[in-house]
């Protein structure tokens, strides 16, 4: 049995299928783990969900952003929607309903071994055992019957700090953003103490970090250091490979690659985008 842990889709599906071929990936044999971001932006969102869904048990998805955007707009009756996502054929599709249950069902986090699977990252305060409990609140809500409530209120970029003193939908809404949004953090002094600010309106390449801001993953005294985190959602960063990371999303949507790392050895399986799945919009 080998478990390929893959990038964001993203609604690629040919790309998603040339690289399933590549891999020899076997659902009767084989996991696959995926980083969130199924959807949006590519153009068959509809096929990759559906595909992923009828993986049962051989695949593990986490939510990200675009996911949780996808939920959104189809369940709040006012939401506004992105003049550019590529959602309409799954919200006109007659199986609408079974497959926008199935991804509500989906995890915020992903924890087996040693590795963490999370869209975006952890904030250095969380152990990963803390972001795994932190998750279960939101996954909750999610699965509750006023979960359209729960999306309603979700949206917006603060606090963009943690404090346990959070309650109510600013706690919830700082452990998804930092799941599945966060990028670049800054430390500052807040109150006697350090605290790590997100930083949400940065979203290139490190080298051009705003000022006073590191990637999430080289903030000192990160609690989740000693296991291995496996993420996507930074598609300016590409494809970073070390021995506590594996950040897959190596921007296949933009004419990249579509990656995949078997995580037993870390061999890595990549392709092209595919032909009419390239988009020139930024992330």
């Amino acid at each position: 049995m080998s478990t390929y842990a893959i990038g964001d889709i993203q609604g690629c599906f040919a790309s998603f299928r040339h690289l399933l071929d590549v891999c020899a990936f076997d659902p009767a044999r084989d996991k696959l783990w995926l980083v969130g971001d199924l959807v949006n932006r590519g153009p068959d969102s509809l096929s990759t969900l559906r595909h992923v869904k009828s993986l049962g048990d051989a695949a593990v998805t986490v939510l990200g952003n675009h996911d949780l955007y996808l939920l959104m707009i189809a369940e709040v009756a006012d939401a506004r929607r992105s003049r550019d996502d590529t959602l309409q054929a799954v919200l006109d599709a007659p199986d609408r309903a079974e497959l926008l249950d199935w991804l509500r069902q989906r995890p915020l986090c992903h924890v087996e071994g040693e590795y963490c699977m999370v869209h975006a990252g952890l904030l250095p305060q969380w152990s990963v055992k803390k972001a795994r409990k932190l998750a279960e609140e939101v996954e909750a809500r999610l699965r509750a019957e006023d979960y359209r409530a729960f999306l309603a209120q979700l949206w917006g970029s603060k606090p963009n700090f943690w404090s346990g003193k959070l309650e109510g939908m600013d706690r919830l809404r700082v452990i998804v953003n930092a799941m599945t949004r966060m990028r670049f953090c800054s430390v500052k002094m807040k109150e006697g103490k350090n605290i790590c600010e997100m930083n949400f309106a940065a979203k290139g390449k490190v080298e051009h970090a705003p000022e006073g801001c590191l990637p999430w993953f080289d903030l000192p005294d990160r609690k989740s250091r000693s296991r291995v985190l496996v993420t996507g959602h930074w598609s300016a960063l590409g494809l970073k490979m070390t021995p506590n990371l594996l950040a897959l999303d190596s921007g296949c949507l933009w004419g990249g690659q579509l990656s995949a790392v078997r995580l037993e050895d870390r061999a890595l399986f990549q392709v092209e985008c595919s032909a009419g799945e390239s988009c020139a919009l930024e992330d």
